[in-house]
């Protein structure tokens, strides 16, 4: 079995989490339960089916936080020291070569990917051509919208 990459911080953030399913969000579901159950009849109880809905959500994030967290690899980025090369881990600084609008992305493990917080995924496309350049380098790569192009401003490792 592959062992998929995971960054030391994605590691600690989705380990934050277990802990706050499990000890927080766990207990409060279990309690909305056993309230709904106390209301009386279950077939039509609206609370009772959306506590057991979410308790279902929760519990499926459980597992497949542990199962990620069991399978990954970690690999803390400031200890690569790869120079200005783009490898896993990096936060890299583009330029869009069209609109000249530039953009920050760290390249993470696909489970702990957030494109709202800069954080894409190893296999992304846009990843995947930016693995191996270094500061300087442009490249291309087919998004959904089309073909787009960027230029490599700054490599770092925080």
């Amino acid at each position: 079995m592959q062992r998929a990459p995971m960054t030391k911080a994605g590691s600690e953030r989705l380990r934050a989490e277990l802990d706050n399913l499990k000890s927080v969000e766990r207990p409060k579901i279990i309690a909305a339960i056993a309230e709904a159950r106390a209301h009386g009849d279950l077939s039509e109880n609206a609370e009772y089916h959306a506590a057991r809905e979410q308790q279902g959500f929760i519990e499926g994030r459980i597992q497949r936080i542990e199962a990620a967290l069991s399978t990954a690899q970690i690999i803390d980025p400031a200890t690569l020291n790869p120079g200005a090369k783009v490898v896993f881990g990096a936060q890299v600084e583009l330029e869009d070569s069209d609109s000249g609008d530039t953009v920050t992305y760290r390249i993470v493990g696909d489970i702990e990917a957030d494109i709202k917080h800069g954080l894409i995924a190893v296999s992304s496309p846009i990843a995947r051509a930016m693995i191996g350049k270094n500061e300087g380098d442009s490249f291309g790569f087919s998004a959904p919208g089309g073909e787009r192009n960027y230029e490599i401003v700054r490599v770092s490792y925080a």
